[in-house]
């Protein structure tokens, strides 16, 4: 099975030194990588700019594409799913990214700096668009407010098989934390975990997986 997973933030710059980011660690999405390896599959792991460092990244059944900016996940993204099994995307990747690049450092002058922001391309409705009856996708929400409801319409406008929804309202889920508290939601049912370490996460996500894949494999 090939699946391709992405984790981390994006950068998004400004100028030569300063950029718009996230807090994401990309420690949800390497243990994610890390399970599916456990069970033999191939890992395609488009990667943002993170700081860890993990003995994965030398297995001979992953390979990893480290990007900086959102359009970079993009077109990894775009050129690696059309021949992968699924997709997990994990990563946190920016909404928004400015018109333009100084390309020399701002200067402070002034009492305020104004930097107009264009949207991004959206990588999960772009791969939910093309995605081939044979091919699983799913997604995660990370939300603040109206939680459930809020992946509940991510579930459907993505065309996600299934979403795993964690909040910033769980204490030690979400951001640079080990653990996670997550919810899995798809158009049938929903599970609640509690809080587990990531590495157990992963576990629970790829079980949910594995039960979409028999289900196909018995379509075919």
């Amino acid at each position: 099975m090939n699946i391709l997973i992405t984790a981390g933030p994006t950068y998004e710059k400004i100028d030569p030194v300063r950029f718009i980011g996230n807090y994401s660690s990309g420690k949800m999405g390497i243990a994610l990588a890390h399970e599916c390896l456990i069970r033999g599959m191939h890992v395609e792991l488009v990667l943002g700019p993170v700081s860890i460092q993990s003995d994965i990244f030398n297995h001979p059944n992953i390979h990893v594409t480290r990007i900086e900016s959102a359009q970079q996940m993009y077109e990894a993204c775009m050129n690696i799913y059309p021949t992968m099994n699924a997709a997990i995307l994990c990563a946190a990747v920016a909404d928004f990214t400015p018109e333009t690049v100084a390309d020399k450092k701002i200067k402070r002058k002034g009492d305020e700096l104004i930097i107009r922001l264009k949207p991004t391309k959206d990588i999960a409705a772009s791969l939910g668009a093309i995605k081939k009856d044979s091919q699983l996708l799913v997604g995660f929400a990370l939300e603040t407010n109206d939680e459930e409801t809020n992946a509940q319409y991510k579930l459907k406008k993505k065309n996600f098989d299934f979403i795993v929804l964690n909040s910033l309202n769980d204490e030690g889920a979400g951001f640079r934390h080990d653990t996670n508290k997550i919810t899995i939601i798809s158009s049938e049912n929903k599970t609640e975990y509690p809080l587990k370490d990531k590495s157990a996460c992963a576990v629970d996500i790829i079980d949910e997986l594995e039960k979409y894949v028999d289900k196909l494999l018995k379509t075919c």
